[in-house]
């Protein structure tokens, strides 16, 4: 059997057309058929080899929708015929501490689905079923993709830290991520604040949730916002003046990252210790947070705004997502 995906051949260079055979199907897998792949800022960082560990040829892409056309044997979960989603994990080691937790995104073991694995920019791609999630009614298929990692990737937090209605919550960066922070935020109940340096993208947040919008280039506003918020969820890959913002959190409050900043963070110790204050990041969700944020997702009418290319265009879908002129999230379909 062959797969037809497009794959970096080196660092940094355009994708091309490209075919491999992908051997038996395991016991545990399954294989799905790509409608749709979404292409997130991840995908570049590895065709890139940004962070030293991506291995050629590289097949990206991890925000697939799909239907199931093969099961392994042992597979039970899932029927031929599904549409599902994958994600950035398309495996787990299924017995250590974390996977026995249901956290399974934590598993030190886990596949990467892009990370010495081909992805979904491909017509077919193959996973441990336990990372394929169906998708539930009310979702379109074609925007559902980047639930799956910018989606989950916002979402987990609120689940991970016990975020609650009351709670004043501030977003950084509307972005990718950040749009979908805003949804999910206002959904949940919060009272949501962005920050933003874009005075263009003011009447959009609110449109997508915010209730309020703090310029985040102004030093002055940042002083007025001193100990309002609960949690800050950072959603940027840039340096900020951090301490600032922790500034701006309430006793006990937290600032969060899930956007993948390479800096190290500069912070003053007395902004965290005289307001008990935390820091912390995380990843992507576990299967089971990641079918709990679909299901959210739909009833609440939560989706990505999207931007769609066919997959012949996959050189011009990166290079809109590379030179930041997506609004907000860009989606290879058929």
């Amino acid at each position: 059997m062959t797969i037809n995906a497009y794959a970096a051949m080196a660092a940094g260079k355009a994708l091309e057309p490209y075919q491999y055979d992908p051997g038996e199907l395991a016991a545990d897998e399954v294989e799905i058929a790509v409608d749709h792949c979404g292409i997130c800022h991840s995908d570049l960082s590895m065709i890139d080899n940004e962070w030293g560990m991506s291995e050629y040829p590289l097949v990206g892409g991890h925000e697939v929708i799909g239907r199931i056309e093969k099961v392994g044997r042992d597979v039970n979960n899932l029927e031929v015929g599904q549409t599902v989603g994958l994600g950035w994990h398309s495996g787990y080691c299924g017995h250590c501490p974390s996977c026995d937790d249901g956290d399974q995104n934590l598993c030190a073991s886990a596949q990467g689905t892009i990370i010495a694995h081909h992805g979904g920019f491909a017509d077919k791609v193959r996973a441990q079923s336990k990372s394929v999630i169906p998708l539930p009614k009310g979702l379109d298929a074609k925007a559902a993709g980047p639930l799956f990692c910018g989606g989950i990737t916002v979402f987990n937090p609120l689940v991970q830290f016990d975020i609650k209605p009351t709670d004043k919550v501030a977003v950084i960066g509307i972005g990718g991520l950040g749009h979908l922070a805003l949804q999910f935020l206002n959904a949940w109940g919060c009272e949501v604040t962005a920050f933003s340096s874009s005075d263009s993208k003011a009447k959009e947040a609110k449109e997508l949730g915010a209730h309020h919008i703090i310029n985040s280039r102004s030093e002055q506003a940042l002083e007025e916002a001193a100990g309002q918020f609960d949690f800050i969820i950072s959603t940027v890959n840039v340096k900020l003046d951090w301490n600032a913002y922790i500034n701006t959190l309430k006793p006990k409050g937290r600032l969060h990252f899930v956007g993948a900043t390479l800096e190290p963070l500069d912070l003053s110790v007395f902004g965290l210790l005289m307001g008990q204050r935390s820091v912390s990041a995380s990843p992507v969700g576990s299967p089971g947070t990641i079918a709990k944020m679909l299901d959210f997702a739909a009833q609440h009418n939560i989706a990505p705004q999207i931007e769609t290319f066919k997959f012949d265009d996959i050189n011009s879908a990166l290079d809109h997502v590379r030179e930041g002129k997506a609004r907000y999230r860009v989606v290879l379909t058929r």
